[in-house]
């Protein structure tokens, strides 16, 4: 080997190059490990790892945490499985003095082992053999019973055990305050102790339900002074489940021995309000438990005092007095540390509520058993079955049903109407009207006093629907000038403004804002939401006492004109949709007595069908004057005469003169400017169609010897119009006139075996389009090219038919399907050629 340099200065070039290595390798490891430590730390919230030069290693399917978890307890049960199977399988292979060591040994070994886990921070080791050591536990207490006291009870020994386990876990879990598990292991085992010392003792349903609340009341208790979360948790489980079945008994109870569940009902009510007043989380629904374990208790002691047709009224009264509550003043609850509570604290909102809610649901269950009455009552009627005026009477629906009803819904509408809130005084009048309804089913009224109060109903509601009365009297919207919550909240907030002046959130009510009113939360003023109900109330009425009414003649003629009077007077001094809901049904009513008066004379139906047109033209008269309800009283009329052309149908003279006195009415109705359009047009049909028909009643088969007359001056009429006015629309010059003729030679043609009218009527089809398209006449172009295109369809039929006739079956479906193509395929082109020819035949006159 050939060096440049001495060897002393090589080796100290060689020890510099070796020197500079151990630096870099120094630097590579304090590096590395750098790396190691963030890999492995947690991730902060947010935060972002800073890139690394080399590739990260791949994620981990489990974090450690989570696989030791998993791997202890896997070990614990398999542990614990192992114990089971040595204490039912092995033990009896043993002497009493192995036996004892074997689980002495074995149990002291678990319950110890966690002391020196948890020192050395092992705290998930710690668990798991802990739960073994509970486990063990109880498998010696099984052992126990097994070796030295099997001839002891069964239950009285579990009784006595879970006591003792609970205790000694309860002791356990205080010793070791790391320990999650031990001490709601111990509020589990005890609730087991009472309830089997209550069967070991053989004790009844009533007994087992006293265990059960008591225990649940320590529940309670564990439940507010216990602070680990799991513990809370258990006891508030275990105390829904016995409370809960507890209060069941208690309500069963209530039904068969009252004397016997009342106690144990109040018992239970008592827990659940202490609970509300000490957690404020549960008030609400503690309050409610509460409240309706009181009325059960209460209104099983009443049932069993008074007769049974008061039974519910019993339990109403009793809610309407935990109802009450609520008109208590309201407060902060009391210290959760159970800490004295400060003098004056008054009853807290959520326990208000909840009592209040408690009672409202036991009136409206209440009123709920009020509703078959009031069904009855109102669409009994309508239930027919005997024959219009035979003087007989269906039977009632519903043949005995508690007088009491009617007072359940006194009651509850009295209390209602002395609350000053609008949906109270909504619920008032809806339950006054349905005792009204309900009073001739409950206390089984004769006909003639049924019908009177149900026609006294309607008029009642009706005339409060106009002026609505004492109901709106001291009334405040649904929320108070004070703001939210009443004025109890208002007195409790600040006076002075805060120094930060921050936005509230949207609909909040700010403490600094001055108290103001505020509008009702259903929209509308109290004495249009008020009148609205009366007003439906009112019709419901009504038609129930019409329907009523139908069984004898004179009754019906009492109860129209009744209601004609009352919705004649709503429509005349009512206002807004009330009014045009009356003014039409006013119509309806006139059109009922019209019927039921010829139905009286026994007039034929042709005979009715010309008296039925009175009402149209009465409600052309009354639109001319009536403005604000004239269109729909007018469109009411209209629909009446369809009816009346139905009944004259029989007889085509009289459809003829039928047809024609509505068209003399709809003449009369367009010489009002404002309905001329339409109702020119609508007389003009009516004038054809009355023609038409008089000229079948008299067999004419030449119809354009009659229509031709009319036709020809009838075009001259509206050529001079266009002349004097060009801007009148073609349809109104040309379109009567030419329709007079054209349409009933349209008609004839169809039912014409010869070939001359066709022809002579296609050919004038034809000069009346190409004029139409000529001059640019929309009325011409279309009235004429119907009739030539329906004309040509009726003479060219026989021969499509034929040719359809000699096809192979399976040709017109697959021509109909090649033409859905082809159309498909250029279904934009065709949609656009059909825009233009409707806007060109719409710029037309």
């Amino acid at each position: 080997m050939d060096n440049s340099l001495p060897p002393a200065d090589e080796l100290v070039l060689v020890d510099r190059e070796l020197a500079r290595l151990d630096a870099r390798r120094s630097q590579l490891l304090a590096r590395r490990a750098w790396l190691l430590r963030v890999l492995h730390a947690p991730a902060a919230p947010g935060a972002v790892p800073a890139a690394a030069p080399w590739p990260r290693p791949p994620v981990a399917d489990s974090t450690p945490r989570s696989a030791q978890n998993v791997l202890l307890t896997l070990g614990g049960t398999l542990l614990t499985i192992a114990a089971v199977a040595f204490t039912l399988v092995s033990w009896g292979s043993m002497g009493i003095g192995g036996r004892a060591a074997v689980l002495f040994a074995v149990t002291s070994a678990a319950l110890a082992a966690p002391v020196a886990l948890l020192r050395r921070s092992l705290v998930s080791t710690a668990e798991a053999v802990a739960a073994l050591g509970l486990a063990l536990m109880v498998l010696d207490a099984y052992a126990l019973h097994r070796v030295a006291l099997a001839g002891t009870d069964g239950l009285g020994y579990a009784a006595v055990a879970a006591a003792v386990l609970a205790g000694a876990w309860t002791a356990y879990g205080s010793v070791l305050p790391r320990l999650r598990t031990p001490l709601p292991v111990a509020v589990a085992a005890g609730q087991l102790p009472l309830p089997l010392g209550v069967l070991a003792g053989g004790g009844g349903p009533a007994a087992f339900a006293w265990a059960a609340l008591v225990t649940a009341a320590a529940d309670g208790a564990v439940l507010l002074w216990a602070r680990p979360s799991s513990v809370r948790l258990t006891a508030a489980v275990g105390a829904v489940l016995l409370g809960g079945w507890a209060l069941l008994t208690g309500g069963w109870l209530s039904l068969t021995a009252p004397w016997s569940g009342a106690p144990l009902l109040l018992a239970g009510a008592a827990v659940a309000l202490a609970v509300a007043l000490r957690v404020p989380a549960l008030a609400v629904a503690a309050s409610v438990v509460a409240g309706l374990a009181t009325v059960t208790a209460l209104g099983g002691v009443l049932r069993s005092a008074v007769p049974q047709d008061w039974t519910v009224p019993g339990y109403v009264l009793c809610g309407l007095a935990l109802a009450a509550v609520w008109r208590l003043p309201a407060g902060s609850p009391a210290p959760a540390d159970g800490s004295p509570a400060p003098a004056g604290v008054r009853l807290p909102a959520g326990v208000r509520l909840g009592l209040a809610g408690a009672g409202a649901g036991v009136v409206g269950t209440g009123l709920l058993w009020t509703l078959p009455p009031v069904a009855a009552g109102l669409l009994g009627p309508l239930a027919r079955t005997t024959e219009v005026w035979s003087g007989e009477h269906s039977e009632p629906v519903l043949a005995a049903y508690p007088a009491t009803a009617v007072l359940v819904l006194a009651v509850a509408a009295g209390v209602l109407a002395a609350l000053p809130l609008l949906w109270a005084r909504c619920g008032a009048l809806a339950l006054l009207w349905a005792l009204l309804t309900a009073l001739p089913v409950s206390l089984g009224l004769p006909y003639a006093a049924t019908l009177a109060l149900q026609l006294l109903t309607g008029a009642a509601a009706l005339t409060y629907a106009v002026r609505p009365g004492p109901l709106t009297r001291g009334l405040r919207p649904a929320e108070t000038p004070e703001g939210p919550g009443g004025p109890e909240a208002a007195a409790e907030r600040p006076t002075s403004p805060p120094t930060v002046a921050a936005a509230p959130p949207a609909g909040a009510w700010p403490a600094w804002v001055p108290a103001r009113p505020r509008p009702s939360a259903h929209g509308a003023e109290p004495g249009a939401v008020l009148g609205w109900i009366a007003y439906a109330a009112g019709l419901a009425s009504a038609v129930s006492a019409v329907a009523l009414a139908l069984d004898v003649r004179a009754a019906t003629f009492t109860a129209l004109g009744v209601l004609l009077a009352l919705l004649t007077g709503v429509a005349v001094l009512g206002a807004g949709p009330r009014r045009v809901v009356a003014a039409c049904g006013a119509v309806l009513t006139a059109t009922g007595l019209v019927w039921a008066t010829t139905a009286a004379g026994d007039v034929e139906a042709h005979w009715t069908a010309l008296a039925l047109l009175l009402v149209p033209a009465g409600t052309a008269a009354v639109g001319a004057k009536a403005r604000p309800v004239a269109l729909p009283v007018e469109v009411t009329g209209a629909v009446v005469a369809l009816p009346a052309f139905g009944l004259a149908a029989s007889r085509p003279a009289f459809l003829a003169l039928a047809l024609a006195l509505g068209g003399v009415i709809a003449a009369a109705t367009a010489l009002r400017p404002e309905r001329r359009a339409f109702a020119s047009w609508t007389a003009a049909v009516l004038f054809l169609a009355a023609t038409w028909v008089r000229l079948a009643a008299w067999e004419v088969t030449t119809p354009e010897a009659y229509t031709l007359p009319v036709t020809v001056p009838a075009l001259v009429v509206g050529f001079l119009r266009r002349r004097r006015d060009p801007g009148v629309s073609s349809w109104t010059a040309y379109g009567p006139g030419l329709a007079a003729t054209l349409l009933p030679s349209l008609c004839a043609a169809w039912t014409d075996p010869e070939w001359p009218r066709p022809l002579a009527l296609g050919a004038a089809a034809l000069v009346v389009t190409l004029l139409g398209a000529r001059f640019r006449l929309q009325a011409l172009l279309v009235l004429g090219g119907s009739v030539l295109a329906l004309d040509g369809l009726h003479e060219l039929a026989p021969y499509v038919v034929q040719v359809v006739g000699a096809l192979p079956r399976w040709l017109p479906p697959a021509l109909a399907g090649l033409l859905l193509l082809a159309v498909g395929a250029t279904y934009e082109q065709r949609l656009r050629d059909a825009r233009r020819l409707r806007d060109r035949v719409a710029r037309m006159r």
